[in-house]
């Protein structure tokens, strides 16, 4: 059985306003039902497991009664860190089943099913990949706010999720890791310090992840594309 843990357990200090990013909305409904979706519709994916603020349980139960979520088979409260949060998803996992556990941002609701099964695919073939999009700008090394060097952006990727890995493997990363550590932004930076190779599968730019307020703006647009068909 391969397992989604949906990470959307985030206070949104960096948006304006009172409400968890992930509860804010795009065309009428919360971000992280956008993105429950894409999982939801996509094969490869046998459950689901949203890791959220304990504090904002019951408003998510509330709404998920309304979305026919059938995958949906818990939700755990967060840590005080991403990777605590995961953890906790982590541990919540049936160990005798699970396959691929596919760990993916609550506010990133642009993620297609294909996406979603090309990771998941490609972490059953090597046991861990990550999906990625390749930079378009130039990329500095900076220091004290001056350049060091220009990096060379054919070998760098923009890291995005989901990121895919054998139950095994992530499980043995995070007993390896303090997850109370906030530099642990992903888990793919947890498995690389096992030095286990870890595979990349080309994203669309469109996987965004809503931070800030301007992101609602740009998410909007996407939607509007999406809708379209373009």
């Amino acid at each position: 059985m391969n397992v989604a843990i949906i990470a959307a357990a985030g206070q949104g200090t960096r948006m304006a306003g009172t409400r968890p990013k992930q509860f804010l909305e795009l065309a009428g409904t919360p971000i992280i039902f956008h993105t429950l979706k894409a999982f939801e519709e996509c094969d490869a994916i046998q459950e689901i497991i949203v890791v959220i603020r304990a504090e904002d349980s019951a408003h998510f139960l509330a709404l998920a009664q309304q979305q026919n979520l059938r995958k949906l088979a818990k939700v755990v409260p967060g840590g005080a860190t991403r990777a605590e949060s995961v953890l906790h998803g982590l541990q919540a996992v049936r160990e005798a089943t699970a396959e691929i556990v596919a760990v993916h941002d609550g506010v990133r609701p642009f993620i297609t099913p294909d996406e979603i099964a090309r990771t998941v695919e490609a972490a059953r073939c090597e046991g861990a990949a990550i999906l990625v999009t390749t930079p378009v700008d130039t990329m500095k090394e900076v220091s004290a706010g001056a350049v060091v060097r220009t990096l060379n952006r054919v070998e760098l990727r923009n890291a995005l999720t989901p990121q895919c890995f054998t139950y095994k493997l992530l499980r043995h990363a995070y007993e390896e890791a303090d997850v109370l550590d906030p530099t642990l932004t992903d888990e793919s930076s947890l498995v690389e310090r096992l030095g286990v190779r870890i595979v990349t599968v080309e994203g669309s730019s469109r996987n965004i992840k809503i931070t800030r307020e301007a992101d609602l703006a740009v998410a909007e647009a996407l939607l509007k594309q999406v809708g379209s068909g373009q």
